[in-house]
């Protein structure tokens, strides 16, 4: 978003709650890569080096971002962590926790939809002896040697975390408790989010139809091994939940190689063992729960209570009526391709509307 602002000449803050560029990216765990392909997920002017992989690494993707800020003359505003924003006198208001309140009449929400992590209360957890951390905490396999790990949901990031740990030799295990959706990054010879953009452009019947063809041939059924495929397909969770497929690295081939373990819901926690739904008790020593995250924009922007969708997230980038001059980046979740595709496009959307807002105006205002 900066980037537009700065092609545009339009003046702006930029406030960052951290002390460093991408911050999240620089804390995510080590092995992560972008799943999508490298031509559709830069941001906008500046196309990733040629050296670069296809499918960008965490570390690359974080020197990237330093690089863009350098390039763009962005100079963020540290250590300033927004914790309301509200309209007083035909302005918003925004409070940082230091103290500090700065008004503007365009402010532009750009958090994103993963700003607190989803930590659901375990049966019996305060039994449990062993150590329980959300995902976002987990860094590498090295710390789990030696433990008997269970991993708390199978989305992209739980999948990706029981693959590392099971790569690394830790006796790991994955708490299903409904069915998935699973994709491989690559099939046929042909990045898989490639595919969907063009099956994206069919009506959606035949979309899902091929979709759920695809997923047959290259995953099959794995009932046998404790997963249930979602007889919705892959597009269509996309377009109804905003939940993305799996994209599968290899997890699918390390449950089917025995060194992942399936479970289903969790029962009961003991203090060295967990009982499933199925029954089942095994012994674990550490549990992580990719449990996912939330936007809480409510709590942040007070006023949106009542105006968000089921998943809490804004229908459009661009407020109108009374959240006129309030603009929110990175929250469609509902589009193939992956966010960093959607904040091309939409912070191309909310640039040319600021760009057509300070060309009427009399008195252009800078951009929080």
């Amino acid at each position: 978003m900066a980037g537009h602002l700065r092609q545009l000449g339009l003046p702006f803050e930029l406030l960052e709650q951290s002390e460093q560029v991408g911050h999240a990216w620089h804390h995510h765990y080590d092995r992560l890569h972008l799943h999508t392909v490298k031509e559709l997920s830069h941001l906008p002017f500046l196309p990733f080096p040629e050296h670069y992989p296809r499918y960008v690494s965490r570390q690359d993707f974080c020197d990237y971002l330093v690089a863009y800020a350098r390039h763009f003359d962005i100079r963020p505003q540290f250590g300033q962590e927004v914790i309301r924003i509200e309209r007083e006198h035909g302005h918003w208001r925004v409070d940082t926790r230091a103290g500090k309140s700065r008004r503007s009449s365009q402010v532009i929400v750009a958090i994103g939809v993963n700003r607190v992590p989803h930590r659901p209360e375990l049966p019996g957890e305060e039994a449990f002896r062993g150590e329980i951390l959300h995902s976002r905490a987990y860094r590498r396999a090295e710390p789990f040697r030696g433990k008997r790990v269970l991993v708390v949901g199978m989305g992209n990031t739980g999948a990706e975390i029981a693959l590392d740990l099971a790569e690394q030799g830790v006796a790991v295990a994955l708490s299903v408790r409904s069915p998935v959706n699973i994709v491989p990054r690559d099939a046929f010879g042909r990045p898989t989010q490639l595919t969907a953009h063009k099956l994206a452009r069919l009506p959606h019947w035949l979309g899902d139809r091929i979709g759920n063809a695809v997923q047959r041939l290259t995953v099959g059924d794995l009932s046998r091994y404790g997963l249930r495929i979602s007889p919705m397909s892959p597009a269509k969770q996309l377009r109804v939940t905003g939940k993305t497929p799996v994209i599968d690295l290899g997890t699918v081939a390390m449950i089917k190689a025995g060194k992942i373990t399936v479970y289903p819901g969790i029962e009961q926690m003991e203090a060295a063992a967990i009982r499933f739904r199925d029954g089942r008790t095994a012994p674990f020593e550490a549990v992580i729960l990719a449990t996912g995250y939330r936007p809480q924009l409510e709590e942040l922007i007070p006023a949106l209570h009542g105006h968000l969708n089921a998943d809490g997230i804004p229908e459009s980038p661009i407020g109108e009526g009374e959240f006129d001059g309030l603009y929110f980046l990175g929250y469609d979740n509902y589009t193939p391709g992956g966010i960093l595709g959607v904040i091309v496009r939409d912070s191309a959307r909310i640039a040319e509307h600021l760009r057509e807002r300070q060309t009427s105006s009399r008195h252009p205002q800078p951009v929080s």
